[in-house]
């Protein structure tokens, strides 16, 4: 992450909420790890009430957990958690599947469908962090399409704080070669501006990764050491 390291560096209006966002989202900090007000100053060129600001707003995303007379820390969200937090997004996953096939055009079905068979490019290479990115790239466009501001918010919110969880379950054998057929299922239900199928195949999609993680669980998998983004 390339950030300032001093108040006269950084930028006017620079937003450390979001830099501290994407630190966290990019595994830079571990669960329970206590956030330094100073080391967090220094890093970024804030003042202290900065910081405490943003430790505000990452607490009301569920991010930061502030704790009396001890400061910030990176929440660690638990599976059960992790499996409450994914069966929420399942509807909100589903109301956007369904408006985006509402308002799909013919160059978004395209855009859609050219993801999709990227994504079965990778699955057949064996290139599991290309399939993650494709997936996430194909689930924002969904969301782009849809034009639901409000569901798109929350969405993020809600994936923001399973960001581990996801990580565990993209390094699951198999796990990728089971969730294309998923994809393709959702794409051709937008693309085909059927927002009925859309939705109950992007409930079905969340769903199973509500499963997944409850397998997760049951394997004894408790905690993953190694960035996200490798």
């Amino acid at each position: 992450m390339s950030t300032p390291s001093t108040t006269s560096g950084t930028p006017v209006g620079f937003d450390v909420t979001g830099a501290i966002r994407d630190a966290l989202l990019r595994g830079e900090y571990v669960p329970r790890q206590r956030l330094v007000e100073a080391d967090l100053c220094e890093q970024f060129g804030v003042s202290r009430a900065n910081v405490r600001s943003a430790f505000q707003q990452l607490a009301a995303e569920g991010l930061v957990e502030i704790q009396r007379n001890r400061g910030a820390r990176v929440r660690e969200i638990t599976f059960a958690e992790a499996v409450q937090i994914t069966e929420a997004r399942m509807v909100l996953e589903g109301l956007i599947a369904a408006r985006a096939a509402e308002r799909i055009g013919p160059d978004q079905a395209e855009t859609l469908r050219g993801i999709c068979a990227d994504m079965a490019k990778a699955v057949a290479d064996g290139e599991l962090a290309e399939y993650s990115d494709l997936n996430a790239r194909l689930h924002s466009r969904i969301r782009d399409i849809a034009g639901h501001e409000t569901a798109d918010r929350l969405i993020e919110q809600l994936r923001a704080q399973v960001v581990r969880h996801r990580f565990m379950l993209s390094r699951v054998p198999g796990r990728a070669r089971a969730s294309l057929p998923q994809h393709q299922r959702i794409v051709e239900a937008i693309a085909s501006g059927d927002p009925v199928e859309a939705e109950a195949a992007m409930r079905d999609h969340i769903a199973s990764v509500v499963e997944a993680l409850r397998a997760l669980e049951a394997s004894g998998t408790r905690r993953v050491e190694t960035s996200p983004n490798l």
